[in-house]
């Protein structure tokens, strides 16, 4: 009867860790995500009205990427703490600092009631959410990661994954309401700023969830191996310091392997908007059902994908997902060309599925890059620092070559550049699947199995 109690105890565990970092990450992807959609249709008339429309929206892309560049801070600042005090701390304060910035922007004045103040201002409240995000991700899939068994390990860290979908459905499901019921004029003019406000249910909601979860077990394991070190007088090396030093390559490694996954993941869900009302003269409602309906299919299967990586590993999965996502840009921009609902939904559906073919394994994938003592420091840090590189400059390169080339087979072809990219980073790495995360100090160096580098280390 014990060991039934304690599988059932072990289970129960292991779906409110789940539950705790799928609301969270559902949270806080929906505002940052909703900025991201509002800075495509709404945030250039409203902040930058003076510039002509495809100006005025770059330059609201330029605020969207500075979010992108407080990222990496955020995730050296609490990859570090996270590493000393744990990981759920962190998560409450990065769920707190999200929710808040986010209902601020609702409430700010425009352009038209207090002149450069008010896109200053934006630009203060987007560099917090950034900061707050970088910290989220390590964070969210490391207590997953870490509770659940090697087994399923891919399978169980999927799921925080599944909040950015998530969060991409919910924010852009309130905003097509709000257009399906208002005119262009009420919803640039106050309809906007109701998903904003919106964000402090959807904050407390997830606090409440996030409250009830369990510090890692794999983390208090390694506070007591610090313990030990510490009463026998070691030294112990920053984190941040001790992950560069001692895994350069993981660190790349995941940088090169989130360039595809980041860029076409920004095109495929954001860039679509622009790219419609721009260059299609499409209402807003047309890439905003799309990317809903890519987005319902994204939820569901990146599950599957994690759990595909559990039975042939992570690698082919992200190989194949790169390789598709850089083949399909072409097809989705011809597809969208052709101003049918049906078509555009297919082609966002399809790059999703490539794209999901590389988020799905992404959280076990890092993860197992990195010993314990460093492990939120080293994901944050690969995972982050990535994000200037692709997901920040996505948008305005893309914007930039529609401005210049009038075309969307410039952005797919800078699609497939990024693709190329991460097809060199993953495949110059090993297999991890089967790595033992349960070693503290012991670290996946040079690609080679955590328990071999743990002997050779001593």
């Amino acid at each position: 009867m014990s060991s039934i109690d304690n599988t059932t105890g072990k289970a129960r565990r292991i779906r409110r860790v789940i539950a705790g970092s799928l609301v969270g990450t559902t949270v806080e992807w929906y505002d940052f995500f909703l900025y991201g959609v509002a800075a495509s249709t709404v945030f250039g008339s409203v902040f930058f009205p003076k510039s002509d429309p495809l100006t005025a929206t770059l330059l609201s892309f330029l605020t969207y990427a500075l979010g992108f560049a407080a990222r990496p801070l955020g995730g050296l600042v609490f990859g570090h703490y996270g590493d000393r005090i744990g990981r759920k701390k962190l998560l409450v304060i990065s769920l707190l600092m999200m929710g808040a910035s986010t209902f601020a922007i609702g409430l700010l004045p425009t352009y038209h009631q207090v002149g450069v103040a008010a896109p200053l201002l934006l630009t203060g409240l987007r560099l917090i959410q950034g900061f707050a995000l970088g910290g989220e991700w390590g964070g969210a899939v490391l207590m997953v990661s870490e509770h659940g068994s090697a087994r399923h390990r891919g399978f169980w860290a999927s799921w925080p994954q599944a909040g950015a979908p998530a969060g991409q459905l919910i924010a852009n499901g309130i905003l097509a309401l709000l257009a399906a019921f208002q005119n262009d004029a009420d919803f640039n003019a106050w309809g906007w700023r109701i998903p904003f406000l919106l964000s402090a249910v959807l904050v407390l909601s997830g606090l409440w969830v996030r409250m009830k979860v369990e510090e890692s077990p794999l983390f208090h394991q390694a506070q007591q191996a610090a313990a030990a070190r510490a009463a026998a007088d070691v030294i112990e090396k920053l984190p941040v310091i001790d992950v560069v030093r001692r895994y350069p390559r993981e660190i790349l490694t995941a940088m090169g392997a989130r360039i595809a996954e980041n860029t076409a993941y920004y095109i495929f869900t954001i860039v679509i908007a622009t790219y419609a009302k721009e260059q299609l003269h499409m209402p807003k409602s047309f890439a905003l059902d799309a990317v809903m309906i890519g987005a319902a299919v994204h939820l569901v299967t990146i599950p599957l994908w994690g759990a595909l990586s559990d039975r042939i590993g992570r690698r082919p999965l992200y190989l194949f997902g790169a390789a598709g996502v850089g083949v399909w840009a072409f097809a989705f921009f011809g597809l969208v060309n052709s101003k049918h609902l049906a078509l555009a939904a297919i082609a966002v559906v399809v790059g999703l599925l490539f794209h999901g073919a590389m988020y799905g394994p992404q959280a076990a994938f890092f993860a197992e890059m990195f010993g314990t003592r460093v492990r939120y420091s080293g994901v944050s840090i690969g995972y982050q620092l990535s994000s200037i590189g692709a997901g920040a400059i996505a948008p305005l390169i893309a914007v930039a070559l529609l401005k210049r080339y009038h075309s969307g087979t410039s952005i797919a072809v800078y699609v497939a550049i990024c693709a190329a990219i991460s097809l060199i980073a993953v495949v110059s790495y090993r297999e991890t699947k089967d790595r033992d995360l349960a070693e503290v100090d012991g670290g996946a160096r040079s690609g080679r199995p955590a328990a071999q580098t743990l002997v050779e280390t001593g």
